[in-house]
């Protein structure tokens, strides 16, 4: 059964994990002998993504003239719409040229085994000013207390441009078996579903009741077969929930309160960047090369801090040329418990309603509750969900 959605930019998706498992032991030798550089963990969740088709159409990672060309207008240099740079940075290239191939080692897991293969088109530098003015494209700002350009910026300024063979998923695979999904298994799942019209979301975060109903107003107002419950499984900032803990929260949410056959839980490898508007088109991109036809994009999607105006990564969609992407959106507003209504939500859509009429908890006041075993008001968490984050913070995951 095919999927009506397209994928980004193509007519297939262009998964570059090689599938073929005799190529791939060919290729693990290869590696042995060939110059290898233990890339960024950045690096490698692109990787990651280009692996499974999430990064459809591209190849292998951008170089200097994409990557400028991406953060001046969000097309790489012959005109694909694109909102981030995809990027191999390296601080010193050493000996590698232009026609090399290289192994590239994975930071993440324990030995840096070979992630995969580039062949190596480019190596280019870029200056202070460009680099400084592409960290500013991209995430609105240089200030190094960012955490997603403090990253960037650690990456190093040297560009390794080029094609790759991907032999592996890093360590989601293993550490995420019943989760990770590459954009291909989804799609393959979605159609032996049946569904036809998809809803993403979206989380790097626990799902609270909020979110629980904000996937339950999307699937009724867009009349849709199904949710994909999204998650980010890869490197966050320190202080946010590990993707374990959020997985057994989100797995006992739709156990317990969504229908047979109404939500998919998987999950992706990828480093969250923090990018706020440029990232939430980046997750655009992501869910409708899996199969997605809807993407719910809430207030301050991709943010942290104060960098982003509340719905900027909303608006940004009304900026981008009107076929750059097939996949539409579902622009939710904060949503939360009403006292006056008995139940959750949007609050732009609760006329009538003060502050006080939410039950609304910070989520400096949320970790003190659950640090102190005690769980948040059963109309802002469920009680199984509170259960398990107490478990985390009080040190008996």
């Amino acid at each position: 059964m095919s999927n009506p959605i397209a994928p980004h930019g193509a007519t297939r998706l262009n998964p570059l994990f090689v599938e073929d498992a005799d190529e791939r032991g060919w290729l693990a030798e290869e590696a042995e002998s060939l110059p290898s550089i233990a890339v960024a963990s950045a690096a490698a969740s692109n990787a990651v993504m280009l692996g499974g088709g999430y990064f459809t159409p591209l190849a292998g990672f951008m170089d200097k003239a994409d990557a400028l060309s991406v953060g001046r207008s969000m097309q790489t240099a012959d005109g694909l719409f694109w909102p981030t740079p995809v990027l191999n940075l390296v601080h010193d290239a050493g000996a590698v040229a232009a026609g090399a191939r290289i192994a590239l080692r994975d930071p993440n897991v324990d030995g840096a085994p070979v992630l995969a293969i580039q062949e190596v088109t480019a190596v280019e530098a870029f200056s202070a000013t460009e680099f400084d003015g592409l960290t500013a494209q991209v995430y609105g700002t240089t200030d190094p207390a960012h955490p997603g350009v403090a990253d960037f910026q650690a990456q190093g300024t040297v560009v390794l441009s080029g094609p790759v063979q991907v032999l592996n998923f890093s360590y989601f695979e293993t550490e995420f078996p019943e989760t990770f999904r590459t954009a291909v298994a989804i799609r393959q799942e979605i159609a032996e579903r049946g569904w036809h019209r998809v809803v993403a979301f979206q989380t790097r975060n626990p799902m609270h009741r909020a979110h629980e109903e904000l996937c339950r107003m999307a699937m009724e107002r867009l009349e849709a077969d199904g949710v994909v419950i999204h998650m980010l499984l890869g490197k966050l900032k320190p202080g946010d929930i590990p993707a374990p803990v959020r997985d057994a929260t989100i797995r006992k949410m739709v156990d317990l309160y969504f229908p047979p056959n109404s939500a998919m839980i998987t999950g992706y490898g990828f480093d969250m960047l923090y990018a706020g508007p440029r990232e939430a088109v980046l997750h655009a991109i992501f869910r409708q090369n899996m199969g997605a036809s809807h993407f719910i994009v809430g207030r301050d999607h991709a943010g942290v801090g104060d960098y982003y105006e509340p719905f900027e990564a909303q608006e940004v969609f009304d900026d981008i040329p009107a076929d750059a992407l097939q996949i539409e959106l579902f622009k939710a507003d904060h949503t939360a418990w009403s006292k006056k209504l008995n139940k959750v939500v949007m609050m732009r859509e609760a006329p009538g309603h003060a502050m006080e009429d939410f039950v609304l908890l910070s989520g400096t006041a949320v970790r003190e509750m659950l640090g102190s075993g005690i769980a948040p008001p059963p109309e802002f968490s469920r009680p199984e969900v509170a259960q398990i984050l107490i478990d985390h913070y009080r040190g008996r995951e």
